[in-house]
C-alpha cells in the first residue's frame, strides 16, 4: 500500500529508530547527544532505512513523561539536520506543538503512539499540515499502561481492531485524509506478551482494516521473554535483533507497509529478500 508523499519502493519499508532520550529501554541513552543522534540517523540511511523516526520521550513501560520544552529541545535539531541531509524523517511524539514544530523543521510524518488521544490538538495539526499520520492502538500512558485494567481483553484482536476503527473515525472527522493514515497495533502498549503474539498471529485481520500497517516489534520485552536463558532471565535488548529480523521477514511476507526497528541492516536485507522471493 502507498502513503501520500512517502517512499514507494514496491516492498515493505524500514523505519529506523533514533531515541534522543536518556532512558530508552532499547539503547539506554546511547543517542541522547544531539550530534550522535544525527550521526546515527545518517548511518541508518546508509544501512538501508527508508524513514528515520526521531523521538524525544521514552514510552517504555513505566516511563514518566518529559516536559514539552525538553522534548522539543531534544527532537527539533535532530529532525532539522536529518531533513536537511535529505533523509525522510518521522517525528515520534504525542504532543501537537512538538509535531507542528518538527513538521516545520522538515519532518514528513507524525508517529503518535497515542493515536491522537493524548493531545486533543494533534489531529488538527495533522489535518492542517496534510501530513502522513501513524495512528497506533493506545489505551493509557506508559507509566500505567501495563496495569491489569489496561491489559484486559476478552478478544484482543477484535477489541484492538474495534478501538482502532474508533480512532480512525475521529481522525477522518478531524480532516485527516484517508491516504495519510497508517495504523499500528501497538505491540507492547497495554498488552501482555501473550497478547502481542496473538496479534502477530492474526496480522491479516489488521490488514483487513484497509490501511497501511506499521509494525513495531523491535527489541520489545516479549521477544526477550521468548529468548530467555534456561534460568528464565530475559534476553537483553541488543540480543533480540535476530528475532526482530525474523518478525520483519514474516511481516513483509504478510503485507505490512513498514517495520520500525533499531538495527536497520538485518531488516533492510530481510525486506529485500522477501520482495525478490515474491517476484519469483
Amino acid at each position: 500500500m502507498r502513503v501520500a508523499d512517502l517512499p514507494t519502493p514496491n516492498r515493505t519499508l524500514v523505519m529506523g529508530v533514533v531515541n534522543v532520550t536518556p532512558d530508552s529501554f532499547s539503547d539506554g541513552g546511547r543517542w541522547f547527544d544531539t550530534e550522535r543522534a544525527i550521526a546515527h540517523g545518517l548511518a541508518m540511511v546508509e544501512q538501508g532505512a527508508d524513514i528515520i523516526d526521531v523521538g524525544g520521550e521514552s514510552t517504555r513501560p513505566g516511563a514518566n513523561r518529559v516536559e514539552a520544552d525538553e522534548e522539543r529541545r531534544r527532537v527539533i535539531p535532530v529532525v532539522r539536520a536529518l531533513s536537511e541531509s535529505d533523509a525522510t524523517v518521522s517525528v515520534d511524539t504525542m504532543r501537537a506543538e512538538v509535531a507542528s514544530e518538527a513538521l516545520d523543521a522538515g519532518a514528513c510524518l507524525v508517529n503518535d503512539v497515542s493515536g491522537g488521544r493524548a493531545d486533543p490538538d494533534m489531529l488538527r495539526v495533522a489535518a492542517e499540515a496534510q501530513t502522513p499520520f501513524v495512528l497506533m492502538h493506545w489505551r493509557q500512558h506508559s507509566a500505567v499502561m501495563l496495569d491489569r485494567e489496561h491489559t484486559s481483553y476478552d478478544d484482543v484482536v477484535n477489541e484492538v481492531i474495534d478501538e482502532m476503527r474508533t480512532s480512525i473515525d475521529h481522525a477522518l472527522a478531524a480532516g485527516v485524509h484517508q491516504d495519510q493514515l497508517v495504523v499500528d497495533p501497538g505491540l507492547g502498549f497495554s498488552k501482555t506478551g501473550a497478547q502481542n503474539w496473538t496479534i502477530l498471529h492474526d496480522l491479516e485481520a489488521l490488514l483487513d482494516l484497509g490501511y497501511p500497517l506499521l509494525l513495531a516489534a523491535s527489541r520489545k520485552r516479549f521477544l526477550g521473554q521468548l529468548l530467555a536463558s534456561p534460568d528464565g532471565e530475559p534476553a537483553l535488548p541488543d540480543d533480540r535483533d535476530a528475532a526482530t529480523a525474523a518478525i520483519t521477514a514474516l511481516a513483509a511476507s504478510s503485507g505490512a507497509w513498514c517495520v520500525r526497528v533499531h538495527d536497520v541492516r538485518p531488516s533492510a536485507d530481510a525486506v529485500r529478500v522477501v520482495a525478490r522471493w515474491s517476484r519469483g
